[in-house]
């Protein structure tokens, strides 16, 4: 585990690409996943290729190779299946990318499986203490966004050790929210960021 002596700022910081696993018929019927494993459909296959063509096309534009990058996934299967797309689509080996379970999505607990309108039905006292406090409230046997941060902010540590070279791919779950997307859009979401 690298130490944090004050020089970081000095160090390079890799770039990161997050990409949002595509649409499965429970983010269509809006059910909260969380951590359950469930697969992408037709329109999130057709998202992922297309993230996979906007990556080509984000990489062609900085002179980037896609083989330049590490590819890491969460081990959730719709993550894999956006993962494994994008991979394809950039002519790299499917299956050649690494999974880290601190990318998986935050855990609604009991709740996962239901509508947010079916958990206001059924905990509305407990949907008042959500309202209070989103960051800290942790749902029935899940966790809160303050604990999935923790987690992810471990896993972005790790990438310090390797700043100097590589860049990353992330295919993963990490903020759940209801997204209003046109249907027409090419893509579930890409971001790029410098990892500080």
């Amino acid at each position: 585990m690298a130490v944090d002596d004050g020089s970081r700022a000095d160090m390079p910081s890799p770039v990161l690409y997050y990409v949002r696993h595509g649409e499965t018929d429970w983010n269509a019927a809006r059910r909260l996943q969380g951590q359950r494993d469930i697969a992408l459909n037709a329109r999130g296959h057709s998202q992922a290729v297309a993230c996979g063509e906007i990556l080509h096309d984000l990489l062609a534009r900085d002179g980037r190779a896609p083989a330049d990058y590490d590819y890491i996934s969460s081990p959730l299967m719709r993550a894999r299946q956006t993962m494994q797309l994008i991979r394809a689509t950039l002519d790299l080996a499917r299956e050649e990318y690494r999974v880290d379970p601190r990318l998986q999505e935050l855990s609604f607990g009991e709740w996962e499986g239901l509508t947010f309108s079916e958990v206001r039905a059924r905990d509305p006292e407990v949907i008042r203490e959500r309202e209070r406090d989103k960051w800290c409230f942790v749902p029935p046997g899940g966790e809160s966004y303050e604990q999935l941060m923790l987690r992810v902010r471990d896993w972005k540590a790790t990438l310090a050790g390797d700043a100097g070279a590589r860049s990353w791919c992330c295919s993963a779950s990490l903020r759940p929210r209801r997204r209003s997307t046109p249907t027409s859009s090419r893509a579930s979401s890409i971001v790029s960021s410098k990892a500080t």
